[in-house]
């Protein structure tokens, strides 16, 4: 099988951000060559993998030790290996020439990074989302492994044995933390008839009777600024936290309401929340796109709500060097909604994490330049893909790891696993997803080790 010149000259572009030279691909039948130009040598990958070109999560996958042909795994000696075949022995030979690789791992690269494996699947949720459980990481346990970081760092270890002059780039660890706002206010923006039954059940089945006095003196008390009593409006928290800790956080604002059900009652225009985003601006964070459930499937409604985004932030005065956001409910159907954002100009998305269960979807912790496999284009928006959502880790829907303890050492092991591969640890955290005060604990916890 053959990679077109698109995905040869797509996958250049990714090993000029990780490793900084300008390699070159060529390829002949049944094998794929590494170049660098100038130097002697080459490194050859003669073990290309016809699974890699195709939409499915049905084979097999093996394991390979490093330190038994003298290299270093990242994260641990044993490195996961996606294969449809039983792998060499050994799997990389050094030669006068170079190196030959007998595993494919840039073809694993593109089956991971383009999501490839997604594309016209039917074993979808209620959401109509691909989930955790239906991929080929999550069967076969390597979902909460960056396995792409930790071939491409063993690829650099062969490329520093073939070229050992060169000074491969060095990457630094970062956090980048969003919140997604789908419910600024807790009370705010409801009707009465709703706030109504709200405190019925606030007094009669829970008898929490500081509730039922909140409900209805922050839903009269908001003007044009949210209620500090409102125990949604965590905003100023999250900004100091962020602060506290060298982060710049990303806020995602709804744009649109295209589910009665599933989206907010806020609308940008409303005076309290032009005000909110305002001071986030003003504080020195981001504003971003959310747009609203029936968009992922609609690249015209998700160019109409980025637009509306706009022009709200255009007329606070608010001038950003790039807008980037994330799927409302992380629907995404590949590539639809990747050109989606795309053909609307957005600079960057950070969909792509499972609902279902964290960890790495695209195998990776990196940002990195998209492609649509389909259409055979490498693309302007960038990928940020979300290791870590935090309603994954704790509610009962998915993990439910309730416990305070055990929620905090799920989401900092992968947030350890990406500084083991000097990568970027994502993290969302809803603005309204605190409805204990152990929560505030471990998100601050979480940011801080």
């Amino acid at each position: 099988m053959f990679f077109s010149e698109a995905t040869l000259r797509w996958l250049e572009v990714i090993l000029k951000e990780r490793f900084g030279y300008n390699f070159v691909l060529s390829q002949k039948v049944g094998e794929l060559t590494l170049l660098l130009p100038g130097r002697q040598g080459s490194i050859s990958f003669d073990n290309l993998q016809e699974v890699f070109h195709q939409s499915r999560s049905d084979f097999s996958c093996e394991q390979w030790r490093a330190s038994v042909e003298g290299f270093k795994g990242p994260i641990e000696d044993t490195l996961f290996a996606p294969s449809s075949t039983e792998l060499s022995a050994p799997l990389i030979e050094l030669c006068d020439q170079g190196a030959i690789i007998h595993y494919d791992i840039l073809g694993l690269a593109y089956w991971m990074l383009s999501r490839l494996e997604e594309i016209g699947r039917t074993d979808l949720d209620e959401h109509q989302r691909f989930p955790a459980v239906s991929s080929h990481a999550y069967k076969h346990n390597y979902l909460e492994r960056p396995i792409i970081d930790e071939w491409m760092i063993i690829l650099g270890q062969v490329i520093q044995q073939v070229w050992p002059q060169t000074e491969l780039r060095r990457h630094e660890f970062s956090v980048k933390v969003s919140h997604d706002v789908d419910t600024p206010s807790q009370y705010a923006f409801k009707p009465w008839p709703t706030i109504g039954r709200m405190m019925a059940g606030y007094l009669l089945k829970r008898r929490e009777f500081k509730a039922f006095f909140t409900a209805p003196h922050v839903k009269l008390a908001t003007g044009a600024q949210l209620h500090p009593a409102d125990p949604y409006n965590t905003f100023d928290w999250l900004m100091d936290v962020s602060e506290a800790n060298n982060i710049q956080s990303a806020f995602y604002f709804l744009c649109g309401r295209t589910s009665p059900v599933r989206d907010s009652d806020y609308e940008l225009e409303y005076p309290a929340i032009r005000n909110l985003i305002r001071r986030i601006h003003d504080r020195g964070h981001e504003i971003g796109l959310h747009p609203s459930y029936g968009t992922f499937q609609k690249p015209e409604l998700i160019k109409q709500e980025a637009d509306r985004l706009k022009r709200v932030c255009a007329e606070l005065g608010i001038v950003q060097t790039e807008w980037g956001g994330r799927m409302h409910y992380l629907r995404w159907e590949q590539p639809t909604t990747l050109r989606a954002w795309e053909n609307c100009g957005m600079s960057y998305d950070s969909t792509l994490g499972y609902a279902d269960s964290p960890g790495f979807r695209c195998g990776t912790c990196y940002e990195y330049p998209a492609f649509d496999p389909v259409a055979q284009t490498h693309l302007r928006l960038r990928i940020r893909p979300l290791v870590v959502m935090e309603c994954s880790v704790i509610s009962c829907m998915y993990l439910g790891l309730r416990n305070s303890d055990e929620a905090l050492k799920k989401v900092t092991d992968l947030k350890k696993k990406c500084r083991k591969v000097n990568g970027l640890f994502t993290l969302l955290w809803h603005n309204s997803y605190f409805d204990n005060k152990e929560l505030f604990g471990v998100y601050k916890k979480a940011l801080q080790c």
